[in-house]
């Protein structure tokens, strides 16, 4: 066929047509594959019939489950007048407790312990009176899942109380001797628990045991004198311990004093003389006077508790009434609760290291007045500090008690601890 004469080239316009719809319907074959395949269809590996990925199921959503564990808090929230002792406690079932706090309402934390593979948590002591506390618990059951439960209660408010006097007092410097002594207004009768409220750190570092005599008094100390420059720290937390049934600590305080140098002296009844060592070296030999015979005095070693430039000394006081009376003693320090002093003595005459003449006490040549510091007592009475050790030896009475004064030292190591 021709057009103007002209033989048209390549296909006819009938087989471009059939091509064309050739083209069509393969497109529309690719584009139906294409869907069947993104829709997925029949049981093939590929996916399941709901459009979810069989590999990774439901196990990429978040686990919604409650924790099985429950936790428990006694008392129970709002509960009021509760025990300082013994009432507090938190405990899981179903779980382990992996965190209990408890506060007071100054924010201050109770120590507690986590016990029976987390079971329970009890405080490690007692709570103090009239305070509120509020309790945060956490345990997680096994599948890691957590449960939180909290309250908040009041203790008792005490009708009765009790504190401690103590010494030495707080900031205080003091000899080798010293023991930190407290006497109780009220007799103890649950001493455990009071000694357990009172805690003693020391630096250097040293081992420091308590000892009660009576039910009323309780010293601490180390098995031997302390050493010199130790910093010692005695923390009473007695608020709401039970020290007797119904009878409460009202007490809370933080006592520290500091261990000056080494100064002990032993006066040697036999040789009427004192030897005065300072730091293990002996600075001075001073002669002296003791009790004569039938008031011999005590053996042993004895603490300087009270310093007194001068004071009044009557026999009617320690049980030798009519026997003296002296109104100006000077430089006087006491070293038992029975009455021994070592004191100045300015009535004694030729006696000091030549023969024993006193009531009992440890006397030192001294003027009326005390007013020359050249002499033997007042130069002793300068150079101590309370706390200050004086050893008694080779008397005819017997080794002092241990409870007549702060003299606790007469004790064995041993006998002091049971």
């Amino acid at each position: 066929m021709t057009l103007n004469g002209r033989p048209i080239s390549g296909p006819s316009v009938g087989a471009r047509t059939r091509r064309s719809k050739g083209i069509l319907a393969l497109l529309l074959g690719v584009l139906l594959l294409a869907v069947t395949a993104c829709g997925g269809g029949g049981d093939s590996d590929s996916g399941s019939g709901d459009g979810k990925d069989k590999s990774t199921g439901s196990s990429g959503t978040a686990d919604t489950k409650a924790s099985e564990a429950v936790v428990t808090i006694v008392p129970k929230n709002g509960a009021g007048s509760v025990a300082t002792s013994g009432a507090l406690k938190v405990t899981a079932a179903k779980g382990k407790l992996t965190e209990v706090t408890v506060k007071d309402g100054k924010g201050k934390e109770v120590e507690g312990e986590i016990i029976g593979g987390g079971a329970t948590w009890t405080p490690s002591t007692h709570l103090a009176g009239a305070t509120k506390y509020t309790v945060h618990a956490v345990a997680k059951d096994s599948g890691g899942r957590a449960a939180a439960e909290e309250a908040a209660f009041t203790t008792l408010t005490p009708k009765n109380t009790f504190i401690g006097t103590f010494t030495p007092e707080d900031g205080s410097k003091v000899g080798v001797g010293m023991p930190f002594s407290i006497n109780f207004t009220r007799g103890i009768t649950n001493p455990d628990d009071v000694e357990k409220a009172i805690t003693v750190k020391t630096e250097p570092a040293v081992d420091v045991e308590g000892h009660w005599f009576g039910n009323d008094r309780l010293d601490f100390r180390p098995e031997k004198y302390w050493k010199a420059g130790t910093k010692v720290t005695v923390e009473l937390n007695l608020d709401g311990v039970e020290g007797r049934p119904g009878v409460y600590g009202d007490q809370a305080k933080t006592v520290s004093f500091t261990i000056g140098r080494s100064q002990v002296s032993t006066v040697d009844v036999k040789t009427k003389t004192m030897t005065v060592k300072r730091d293990g070296k002996t600075i001075k030999t001073i002669p002296v006077t003791t009790g004569k015979p039938g008031y011999d005095t005590w053996n042993g070693q004895m603490v300087i508790t009270d310093r007194l430039e001068v004071t009044r000394m009557n026999g009617e006081t320690v049980g030798y009434a009519g026997e003296y009376d002296i109104k100006d003693v000077p430089h006087a320090q006491r070293l038992t609760t029975s009455g021994t002093f070592i004191h100045g003595n300015y009535w004694g005459g030729d006696a000091f290291g030549n023969y024993n003449a006193s009531h009992g006490c440890i006397g030192l040549k001294d003027v009326r007045g005390g007013y020359d510091g050249q002499v033997s007592a007042a130069w002793f009475f300068n150079q101590s500090m309370t706390g200050d050790v004086v050893i008694v030896k080779n008397s005819n009475d017997r080794i002092v008690d241990p409870d007549n004064g702060l003299n606790g030292w007469n004790m064995s190591w041993e006998k002091w601890k049971a």
